[in-house]
């Protein structure tokens, strides 16, 4: 400090303290000490003490979770990046500093808001849907988009970053010819969608994607859902009588050298013969019977309560209020020595199990010859166990947008699967009914199911397949009375 400035002070001191020579003395002190600190030499002006405020602010909240200054908020980032700029400005090394600040930086690469048309075989997958420790298809699908370079390195940790957004999700073992993700991309990179297939198992497919508004969200926007079931005619023979069990009939006898993949554990469950499975298939349904079940799909035509159709709800809750627009039943076809019928169930929206109850209700109609009357009574208060059918024959045909297409008309490109039916169709071939038609010949899925059924008939309370189409007292659900009732408790709402 020059000789001006500290007559300078001198003097200031004196002026205030002008009756007392001591405190004189400690004011000139106070003020060498203060000039000395900011240390003039190197003061920047302005923007210099901008920077020491923001770096008081930062040291201030530092190590705490909540306001402007947390660790992580952008007030603090910025600090530490001024204070670097000016400690490099003050030794001359600003270039070097900043090039080592942005080491770990990618470049930051446009993403674009997206729909991916998709397709997949759910075997082998506990669901579409994210789920921690669990194999699921967006999961694949999401380390294929990384991998691919379709999302960056920094959102690569943490899906929720590209805001994925499926527009059914379906459960464990179901498939999908068609269904839609939405979600944030990078798509300023040549071909984006043969990268991503490349990284994907076979099984999952990228169709195709279009560009979407910002605010696009699959679930949200779609309309409705096709799906479709495939189901061998020989479920609608006639039920047999029902087999003597060996013990009471919540007790399970384990079958010892149960074939391999049987899920036919239980000594009071029937496993076929290859000779009556041969009767079996050789079963064709005549058109009476075809008749009946056309009938019995379209009793659940309209806004229905299908509370007793799924698990966990109630009469009352109007989350069970469920609108129908279409379900139809195809001509039987032949596929490799067995006749299968094409079930397609077009609805605004599904709850969890419940096409797989519909489809499990009408089976276990026609076999026990009971009246169709018996539909509209299972969406009245009384609750009843429904059995569900196999996941095996269930896949998401696809999802419609048909709202948000005329409303980006001339905006925006529509979104719609035609261009792509055909690829569409080889893949659902080729690994979805391949893959149905391999594991129903190989392992008789569908009359294990109907053994299974039948062997714990008293167990599962079947007392409303009766010849007056009747819902019984006795088998009317009480809390506890069946296996189902108990998983309400653990199971949460979910597609079909």
């Amino acid at each position: 400090m020059d000789q001006t400035t500290e007559e300078s002070v001198g003097k200031r001191a004196i002026q205030t303290t002008d009756q007392d020579p001591s405190t004189a003395e400690s004011a000139a002190k106070r003020s060498k000490s203060k000039i000395e600190a900011e240390d003039t030499s190197s003061y920047l002006g302005p923007k210099r003490d901008k920077v020491r405020g923001n770096i008081r602010g930062a040291e201030k909240y530092k190590g705490k979770k909540a306001g402007p200054w947390g660790p992580g908020t952008r007030n603090a980032e910025e600090a530490a990046k001024e204070a670097a700029k000016t400690e490099a400005a003050e030794s001359g090394e600003a270039g070097e500093a900043l090039a080592d600040a942005n080491d770990d930086k990618e470049a930051r690469v446009p993403k674009r808001k997206v729909a991916l048309l998709m397709g997949y075989c759910g075997t082998g997958y506990q669901g579409m849907q994210v789920n921690p420790n669990a194999k699921t298809i967006e999961g694949d699908l999401f380390k294929a988009m990384v991998q691919a370079g379709a999302v960056s390195k920094d959102n690569s940790d943490d899906v929720k970053k590209i805001s994925m957004m499926r527009s059914a999700r379906t459960d464990k073992g179901v498939h999908a010819a068609g269904n839609v993700v939405s979600c944030k991309m990078i798509v300023d990179m040549d071909d984006v969608v043969g990268k991503i297939n490349s990284h994907l198992p076979e099984q999952i497919r990228i169709f195709g994607f279009v560009r979407t508004i910002n605010s696009f969200n699959a679930k949200v926007l779609c309309d409705s859902r096709v799906y479709e079931y495939l189901l061998p005619t020989y479920v609608f023979l006639p039920r047999p009588p029902l087999p003597e069990r060996t013990g009471a009939p919540t007790e399970t006898v384990v079958r010892e050298n149960a074939p391999e993949g049987s899920m036919a554990w239980d000594e009071n469950v029937h496993i076929s013969t290859p000779e009556e499975m041969t009767e079996k298939r050789n079963y064709r349904i005549d058109q009476d019977t075809l008749a009946k079940v056309r009938e019995g799909f379209s009793g659940y035509i309209g806004t229905k309560n299908f509370h007793n159709f799924t698990i966990g709800k109630n009469f009352k809750e109007r989350t069970c209020q469920r609108f129908i627009m279409k379900f139809d039943v195809s001509d039987p076809k032949m596929i490799e020595g067995t006749e299968w019928l094409s079930l397609k169930v077009h609805g605004q929206s599904f709850m969890l199990h419940q096409i797989r109850k519909m489809v499990g209700l009408i089976v276990m109609i026609i076999r026990t010859d009971t009246p169709m009357k018996l539909i509209p009574e299972t969406f009245n208060a009384n609750k009843i166990n429904i059995p569900k059918a196999p996941s095996l024959g269930l896949l998401l045909e696809r999802p419609m947008f048909n709202t948000y297409n005329r409303k980006v008309q001339g905006k925006n490109p529509a979104l719609d699967f035609s261009p792509y039916e055909e690829v569409m169709v080889a893949f659902k071939e080729k690994h979805i009914y391949e893959g149905i038609i391999k594991e129903e010949l190989q392992f008789n899925r569908f009359d294990e199911y109907l053994q299974i059924l039948d062997g714990h008939a008293e167990k599962y309370n079947f007392a409303y397949l009766n010849k007056e189409g009747t819902i019984p007292e006795e088998a009317i659900i009480k809390r506890g009375d069946t296996l189902e009732a108990a998983e309400s408790d653990v199971e949460s709402d979910g597609s079909s």
